[in-house]
């Protein structure tokens, strides 16, 4: 990769890690809403959580190392997540099974979005490798998205 300009690598860099922000605090929700999901559709939700908890972990070590080959730092701590991200928690282990889709489908959204902040990002300054990572990465979301949509109707 060539060697990125200050402002440009500091906006790409900015894009990685809030995406790393929102994949770890959605990737604690699916698994909250994994361990806490009941109701009649407890067995299908129970997997299909479980599922999406995983390929959302798998991503985080990813974003993680193209921050770190950009020679910059990744987040830090659980307080450094919270800060970037723009997934609110969810406490309430209450909530009906409807409602934990619904969230996680619109959470998956939010992700969606940041994930094309670090496409444009990469594309700016020539960062071919990140531009072709994240293809995979929102390509993933997409499908999150599209089944927990499904699951709506």
């Amino acid at each position: 990769m060539a060697e990125l300009g200050n402002n440009a690598k500091a906006g790409l860099v900015s894009a990685l890690n809030g995406a790393l922000a929102d994949t770890m605090a959605l990737y604690f929700k699916t698994k909250n809403f994994h361990w806490h999901v009941a109701g009649p559709r407890f067995r299908d939700l129970h997997l299909l959580f479980d599922e999406q908890a995983a390929q959302l972990v798998g991503t985080v070590d990813a974003i993680g190392e193209r921050v770190r080959k950009n020679d910059e730092f990744t987040l830090t701590s659980i307080g450094s997540i919270a800060k970037q991200t723009k997934i609110s928690d969810q406490d309430d282990v209450t909530i009906t099974a409807d409602a934990m889709v619904a969230e996680l489908r619109d959470d998956n959204r939010k992700l969606h979005t940041r994930l094309n902040e670090v496409k444009d990002a990469a594309e700016e300054v020539g960062d071919n490798a990140t531009s072709g990572i994240v293809d995979d990465w929102i390509d993933q979301c997409e499908e999150r998205v599209w089944f927990l949509n499904q699951t709506t109707k």
